[in-house]
């Protein structure tokens, strides 16, 4: 038993017990109990939003921080994996390119102002115009 806790048996209809099993997890809820407490909890405020004015704000505001956490770990973990790619490329280029330091610090620098002029939407078609003299 979970301290703090009190063991309840709870009856279902066969429907709302089919949408507690499929919803759970994507609430990121450990346990159907959990995710059946929560909803009892967000209920209960319902109930009593006449009473208590700042309940919406409040469960407003916990739930965008909890979404906003999981879109945050979710675009952390993308854009590592786009960084692994990134530096594999870089060593493949770089393990059979003659550049020397100065004409790599034009590069960037010209990079630099692709990325701000485009609003980080670069092309490769417009690199390769660039880069061909086309």
């Amino acid at each position: 038993m979970v301290k703090g806790k009190v063991k309840s048996t709870i009856w279902f209809t066969p429907a709302v017990k089919e949408q507690v099993e499929a919803n759970y997890r994507a609430d990121n809820c450990g346990s159907q109990s959990d995710f059946v407490e929560k909803a009892v909890e967000f209920y209960l405020g319902y109930l009593n939003a006449q009473k208590a004015e700042n309940y919406l704000p409040y469960m407003l505001g916990e739930t965008l921080d909890a979404k906003l956490g999981v879109l945050g770990d979710r675009i952390g973990r993308l854009l590592f994996k786009l960084t692994v790619e990134e530096s594999m490329l870089m060593h493949i280029i770089a393990s059979d390119t003659d550049v020397d330091a100065p004409t790599l610090d034009r590069l960037r620098g010209r990079c630099v102002q692709d990325a701000k002029r485009t609003n980080g939407e670069i092309s490769f078609k417009d690199i390769l115009k660039f880069q061909k003299g086309l």
